[in-house]
C-alpha cells in the first residue's frame, strides 16, 4: 500500500497541464450561469422554487467539467495561451522557443560546439546544474578513461560559453523527487516546453515514449552525409584487412566505412575504387567497393 500521495502521484503526472485550468474555468463559467438563473428558478411555487436552482446548479457544473477536458484546449489556442501538451499534439512536448536542453552525452562528444555555429539551434543552450554535477563527477574519478572524458566536457562547456554564438544558460532548477540524471532531464524538459540533445540511446527511448523530442546528434551525423551511389568513384586509404579474405578497409572523412574487394594488398596506401554497394546498418552506413584498375 502506500499513503495516498504516493498513489495519486503518477496519475495526476499523466494528466495535460491545460485540463486543470480549463475545469477550474469551466466551473467558474457554469457557477456564474447558476447564479444568474437562480433569481427565476426560486419564484417557482412551493418545491421547485426551492430545488431547481441547485439541480441546475449541478447539471451546468457536471456538463461544464467534461466540456472543457474535451474542448479546453481548442478554446486556449483560441484565445493565444500555450501549454507544453498543447503544441503538435496532447502529450507531445515540442520546443516552440528555440531551446534545447543539453545531456552530458552531448557534451561530452563535443560536436554541439559546432552545431552551434551553424545556426541550426535558433535559441539558447540550457545546462541543468544536475548535469554540471554529473560532469564534474565524472571530471574527479579515478578511470583515466573516465577522467579524461569528464574534462573533455567541461573544456567544451568552456568552449561554448566563450566561442557560440548561442547563449548559453544554467539552470538551478533541480527534480528533488527523482534520484536517476536521465529522469530528471526528460522532467524538465517536460516543464520547460524543450527538446534534449542527447547521444544516449536509453535516454532517446525513454524521453520519446514520454512525448519529449530527442534531438540525437549521431542521427543528424547520419543524415547529413553525403549520398553515395554504386558506380560513383572515390579515393581512399586502405588502412587494414577486412573479415574476409582479400578485403581491405578504408574510411570516408566523416567516418564511413569503406570495404574494398582484393583492396588488402593496398594497405597503407590510397587507391581509386568504384563503388558496388551501400548498406545502411543500426550502427551506420557501410561502402562497397573494388579497385578501379580491376
Amino acid at each position: 500500500m502506500g499513503s495516498p500521495y504516493q498513489w495519486s502521484r503518477n496519475p495526476l503526472q499523466r494528466i495535460p497541464t491545460y485540463v486543470f485550468p480549463a475545469v477550474f474555468a469551466g466551473l467558474v463559467v457554469a457557477l456564474f450561469i447558476s447564479v444568474l438563473l437562480a433569481l427565476p428558478l426560486s419564484l417557482l411555487p412551493g418545491l421547485w422554487g426551492k430545488l431547481t436552482p441547485i439541480g441546475v446548479s449541478l447539471f451546468l457544473c457536471l456538463l461544464a467539467v467534461p466540456i472543457m477536458v474535451l474542448r479546453g484546449r481548442e478554446l486556449f489556442q483560441m484565445l493565444g495561451i500555450t501549454f507544453p501538451e498543447m503544441v503538435g499534439g496532447i502529450g507531445r512536448v515540442v520546443p516552440r522557443n528555440g531551446q534545447v536542453i543539453l545531456d552530458t552525452s552531448a557534451i561530452i562528444d563535443g560536436r554541439i560546439a559546432d552545431i552551434t555555429q551553424t545556426g541550426f539551434i535558433p535559441g539558447s543552450l540550457i545546462i541543468p546544474r544536475f548535469v554540471l554535477d554529473e560532469l564534474q563527477h565524472i571530471a574527479d574519478s579515478y578511470d583515466s578513461l573516465r577522467r579524461n572524458r569528464g574534462r573533455r566536457g567541461l573544456e567544451i562547456l568552456s568552449k561554448l560559453q566563450k566561442e557560440s554564438s548561442v547563449p548559453v544558460e544554467v539552470s538551478e532548477m533541480d527534480i528533488k523527487d527523482v534520484a536517476d540524471v536521465d529522469s530528471k532531464l526528460v522532467r524538465l524538459a517536460k516543464i520547460f516546453g524543450c527538446a534534449i540533445v542527447t547521444n544516449d540511446f536509453n535516454l532517446n527511448r525513454v524521453a520519446e515514449l514520454q512525448g519529449v523530442q530527442v534531438l540525437n546528434v549521431n542521427e543528424l551525423a547520419n543524415a547529413v552525409r553525403p549520398v553515395v551511389l554504386p558506380g560513383e568513384e572515390m579515393e581512399i586509404r586502405i588502412i587494414q584487412e577486412g573479415r574476409e579474405t582479400g578485403q581491405g578497409i578504408g574510411f570516408l572523412d566523416d567516418g564511413t566505412m569503406v570495404v574494398v574487394e582484393g583492396g588488402r594488398r593496398y594497405i597503407n596506401s590510397r587507391l581509386e575504387v568504384v563503388v558496388t554497394r551501400v548498406l545502411q546498418t543500426a550502427a551506420g552506413r557501410m561502402i562497397f567497393a573494388h579497385p578501379k584498375t580491376e
